[in-house]
């Protein structure tokens, strides 16, 4: 199995790059998101997932390792083949993704195209456990777009405040009090950690 590839970049297009490692050029196919975050500099290095089918071995390079994961698991579900789960993964990020199958967000998933209402569900139903146990979601926010969670995090952290702890306790101020102010959830941080 090819893990990674690093190399000089030749070619960079929305949909694949070529990259010559060791003066063999390898065509490898992306999703946007990895596309966005690639830099047009020489040297990159992609995780890759490799598809062996009977008439043809597909290359899939992904910016992150999470990325990477959460493709496998979305071609793990029957009915989601590799171009739609690279199409899921040029829609949304891997984060949004995971947010979306931890939180039950049908019409999220539904949103992409090529997905419809069973399909969506079937995401749902096959890769919840799997996304909560891999990925520590168990406590993904259900409440969105909240800026202040964000702020009060980043401050935190300025404070020098582990992530990932300041992270449990912003979430359960937020649950508590959605509509809590920025200044509200970071006391309330401070006096709980």
């Amino acid at each position: 199995m090819i893990t990674h590839l690093e190399g000089k970049l030749i070619e960079k297009n929305p949909t694949d790059v070529v990259i010559q490692c060791n003066g063999v050029g390898y065509f490898i196919n992306i999703s946007l998101n990895t596309y966005s975050q690639i830099p047009d500099q020489e040297n990159l290095r992609l995780f890759t997932h490799l598809q062996v089918k009977e008439d043809s071995h597909t290359l899939f390079g992904f910016a992150t390792k999470i990325e990477r994961e959460v493709f496998r698991l979305l071609i793990s579900v029957s009915g989601i083949g590799a171009s739609t789960a690279r199409t899921m993964l040029s829609s949304l990020s891997p984060q949004q993704v995971q947010e979306a199958i931890a939180s039950e967000d049908v019409g999220l998933i539904q949103s992409i195209k090529g997905i419809g209402a069973k399909t969506a569900q079937r995401v749902i139903i096959d890769l919840k456990d799997k996304i909560l146990k891999t990925h520590a979601l168990g406590e993904v926010s259900h409440i969105r777009n909240n800026t202040g969670k964000d702020e009060a995090l980043s401050a935190l952290e300025v404070l020098g405040f582990v992530k990932k702890q300041a992270e449990k306790e912003v979430e359960k101020i937020v649950r508590a009090k959605p509509d809590a102010t920025v200044e509200e959830i970071i006391k309330q941080a401070l006096k709980n950690l």
